[in-house]
């Protein structure tokens, strides 16, 4: 399941641009990779979707962090960073539910 959730997320920067396209693309991929099923093929293509948000949250945090070290304030910065990255996961719950739906159509293709 690995596997199919990181190709997805690859092809996810690849074809995330593409506004509906993309994502679901990205979700079929990990689905057929996933070679478990329907349901463990949306879960794949969920987690490809949202694993982008997820990364640039961690990314916020750790440099608003860094940025509060600088300038004597760390916990501010690293509050700001939390909030600045969790506005991207929210955004990115429209392309893992895309993902989701592309993990299904790629899992009942391939699975079990």
């Amino acid at each position: 399941m690995a596997l199919g959730v990181l190709v997805g997320f690859l092809v996810m920067l690849l074809l995330g641009s593409v506004p509906i396209i993309g994502p679901i693309i990205a979700g079929i991929v990990a689905g057929v990779l996933t070679k478990k099923g329907a349901g463990k093929g949306a879960i794949a293509g969920f987690l490809c979707g949202i694993l982008g948000g997820v990364i640039l949250s961690v990314l916020f945090i750790v440099f608003g962090g860094l940025l509060g070290l600088f300038t004597g304030l760390f916990h501010l910065g690293a509050v700001v960073g939390g909030m600045v990255g969790l506005i991207f996961v929210v955004l990115s719950l429209h392309s893992a539910v895309l993902g989701a739906i592309g993990g299904l159509i790629g899992g009942a293709i391939s699975g079990e």
